[in-house]
């Protein structure tokens, strides 16, 4: 079977829209439920100016979208079928043994730049 790679360009935009660690914390907040910048802001730990620039990427990608209540703007999931994927994206790593997390390319000691095996640079 051939597969033609353009035919996976929006699945692969998807995952890079989800490779980083602030949105996919905030897409779990959301998945929870609606929420307020500042909602998010403080139940994360994150910084206001960070919360409205991954939401605003987000809401770009047509993952999150936004309802104007008062003067506040409420936050949630655009696709339910996100929390799947979330859910997904918990218990893969654990059935692989972390190997993601381990993976010279993609994974933590990578995003370091710490050389596999090392513990440092």
């Amino acid at each position: 079977m051939v597969v033609d790679r353009a035919e996976l360009e929006p699945a692969a935009a998807l995952f890079r829209s989800l490779g980083d660690p602030a949105r996919l914390v905030i897409l779990q907040r959301l998945a929870a439920g609606a929420a307020r910048v500042v909602d998010l802001t403080a139940g994360l730990g994150l910084a206001q100016s960070t919360v409205s620039k991954h939401l605003a990427c987000l809401q770009g990608c047509g993952l999150v979208s936004l309802r104007p209540v008062g003067r506040a703007s409420m936050f949630a999931l655009a696709r339910p079928e996100l929390a799947g994927l979330l859910g997904a994206a918990e218990t893969i790593p654990a059935a692989t043994g972390n190997a993601v997390a381990l993976c010279p390319t993609y994974g933590t000691a990578a995003q370091r730049g710490t050389p596999p095996g090392t513990g440092h640079p």
